[in-house]
């Protein structure tokens, strides 16, 4: 049976996670809630969610809901835990989540790392024109002005060696 996933939210009491799905071949929505055990406010998010889209009673239910926003909804859990309003805990996930272009990622660790490279791929692909899309122009020629000055970069300026 193929679920597919409509809505998604989390409930704080009792702390569980709440699935709005339709099955497949009937137009019949339905409604799911999985219950979050043994969550702590010192619990690792990104463990949690990995169990929970890995648990063999929800896995099929949870197909269509990205790894990502399970462990969203697991970080409001641990601001909520942890004393903080949803506008507060909102904010501390936006912050994550945000890439900012003038950091130095050579200096990150590949956890961090791997976790910005993650949310660039999911950016991207939300952004990205597919085949399908009424938008989609295959052949995009972009005219650049020549008159205004050109920005020279260090990488520019020759150097005394050749190649």
């Amino acid at each position: 049976m193929t679920y597919i996933a409509k809505k998604c939210g989390i409930c704080f009491q009792p702390p569980s996670i709440i699935l709005i799905y339709k099955e497949e071949d009937k137009d019949k929505t339905r409604q799911r809630i999985m219950p979050i055990r043994n969550f702590s406010k010192f619990s690792d998010c990104s463990r949690a969610a990995e169990q929970l889209k890995n648990n063999p009673r929800h896995k099929a239910y949870l197909e269509g809901v990205s790894l990502r926003q399970l462990k969203k909804f697991y970080g409001l859990l641990k601001g909520h835990l942890g004393g903080q309003s949803l506008a507060e805990s909102l904010e501390q996930i936006r912050q994550e989540e945000t890439i900012d272009p003038e950091e130095d990622m050579n200096k990150l660790d590949d956890k961090e790392l791997a976790k910005r490279k993650s949310i660039m791929d999911e950016l991207f692909e939300k952004n990205r024109k597919k085949k399908d899309d009424p938008d989609f122009i295959y052949n995009v020629e972009v005219e650049f002005p020549q008159d205004e000055q050109l920005e020279s970069c260090g990488w520019d300026v020759e150097s005394g060696e050749e190649i």
